[in-house]
């Protein structure tokens, strides 16, 4: 018994990266969400260190991560709806998201978890940018 979704999935083989990066991106969203509300909450939960990079108040990065990471999860799903402009949009945010999160890594807290989503967002930009024998240069 065959099913006529994935028929056409030979003749695309990065389909299945471009889902897998939707998949990662809307993952990514939500922990930068979650570091954003974290941070926002409980002021005092990340150490900051002089070596860091944040030239705001707690407070205000917070707020910051948490609406960028609803763009990140935002750029996750038009990336997962097959929009033309969603692929290059998100290798920008996610280049973007891995010079935001050197911001935490002094954090004393949580160097691994900022080290995780740095590499994320590189499996992200590898999965869209390296090309596919056969895949158009154009999601959908």
């Amino acid at each position: 018994m065959t099913s006529t979704a994935y028929s056409g999935s030979a003749a695309r083989p990065m389909a299945g990266w471009i889902v897998f990066a939707a998949v990662l991106m809307m993952v990514i969203g939500s922990i930068d969400f979650i570091e954003g509300l974290i941070a926002v909450i409980r002021k005092q939960y990340y150490v900051l260190t002089p070596n860091q990079v944040i030239v705001f108040n707690m407070t205000t990065w917070g707020w910051l991560t948490l609406l960028w990471g609803i763009v990140l999860f935002l750029a996750g799903m038009a990336l997962w709806a097959g929009q033309g402009w969603a692929r290059w949009f998100t290798i920008v945010v996610a280049c973007i998201n891995i010079v935001g999160q050197l911001a935490w890594l002094g954090s004393s807290s949580t160097p691994v978890w900022t080290l995780t989503v740095i590499t994320l967002n590189i499996i992200v930009v590898y999965a869209l940018i390296v090309r596919w024998a056969g895949y158009p240069d154009t999601v959908g």
